[in-house]
């Protein structure tokens, strides 16, 4: 069924098409008539304004006359049919807002796409909108679209399975693409699809049966994540450890503790290499805690000691409030 976008850009084609043809026809007709007399004829006749023009020209013309108004009228009426259709089912606003998305996602470089928008993909969407982290939602259920535009986010309708959705959401030009979909067996032609389109790209993949984690991996999958697993070590860990867990549930929740863990790559323009743990000052200036640091040979260093010395390449896992650390970052040049 074709929708009112279409049904007007096809009568405005046609309309372009009668117009430009009987422009030609009456100059081929009337040759003695210049271009703009000829053009102006052709508004008043289709129009059906028709300021009193002779009725004495020959039968060829009249039936020409006769077929541009025909012609005519049915094209401006049936793009004009459409067009209130489109105002009547905002597919104006559709339209401009899929434009908006459009233009949106082609300015993004090195962003991530999440591959469906169901419980997992809203709290990973939500997660990184509040890390100011650029986005695209790709989801085949207009409905969850829907309800991403409406939050602010940029999102693809379609099947992420297909290339070129995968392309629509710029996957070519992504840093990270986390595929979450209940489905291993879509997760793992997700995976081998953007790895063929996208060489450089990190992908996370999720998995329910153990067996396909192998499977993720062999297609390009960066890091896999298996909820069920995770979801019995929490449970095991409130059996055995039920403080811990609950600081971990604080820790998760940002609405109840403001506290959250970011990690900073030290580059060798900034001023923090050569500096000590205790010289940062980390914790005396800017509240922060020192988790880790994943030296650039991969090795990590949990609960760096006080004397040991940055070097560039080194990456920090800092805990602490986000302003804090974007001050942080701010006066160490990270």
């Amino acid at each position: 069924m074709n929708t009112p976008l279409e049904r007007t850009r096809r009568g405005a084609i046609v309309c372009g098409i009668v117009f430009i043809g009987a422009i030609v026809g009456y100059k081929m007709l009337l040759t003695n008539e210049s271009w703009l007399d000829v053009i102006y004829f052709v508004v008043i006749t289709v129009s059906s304004v028709g300021y009193s023009e002779p009725s004495d020209f020959d039968p060829a013309l009249q039936l020409f006359t006769i077929g541009v108004i025909v012609l005519g009228m049915t094209a401006a009426g049936y793009t004009i049919g459409g067009l209130l259709q489109m105002m009547t089912e905002g597919e104006i606003q559709r339209a401009m807002g899929h434009r908006r998305i459009t233009r949106g996602i082609s300015n993004l470089q090195d962003h991530v796409v999440v591959c469906g928008y169901g419980r997992t993909g809203q709290i990973l969407a939500g997660d990184l909108d509040r890390q100011r982290l650029p986005f695209v939602v790709i989801d085949h259920d207009a409905e969850r679209i829907g309800e991403a535009i409406e939050r602010g986010y940029l999102a693809v309708t379609g099947d992420a399975t297909e290339e070129e959705v995968l392309s629509d959401a710029g996957v070519e030009r992504a840093k990270t693409l986390v595929t979450g979909l209940p489905n291993d067996a879509f997760n793992v032609f997700i995976t081998l699809t953007a790895r063929n389109m996208n060489a450089s790209i990190q992908i996370i993949a999720r998995a329910e049966d153990p067996a396909t984690q192998k499977k993720l991996k062999q297609a390009g999958a960066d890091r896999v994540v298996m909820p069920t697993s995770i979801g019995a070590q929490r449970m095991a860990w409130l059996v055995t450890r039920p403080t811990s867990a609950d600081l971990m549930e604080l820790f998760t929740d940002r609405e109840i503790l403001d506290i959250d863990m970011d990690e900073v790559e030290i580059p060798a323009t900034s001023n923090l290499v050569g500096i000590t743990v205790v010289d940062a000052m980390a914790h005396r200036q800017h509240r922060l805690l020192f988790a880790a640091i994943k030296q650039a040979d991969g090795e990590m260093v949990f609960n760096p000691d006080a004397d040991y010395e940055f070097r560039a390449g080194d990456i920090i896992i800092i805990m602490g409030r986000m302003e804090d650390i974007e001050r942080f970052r701010q006066e160490y040049g990270l």
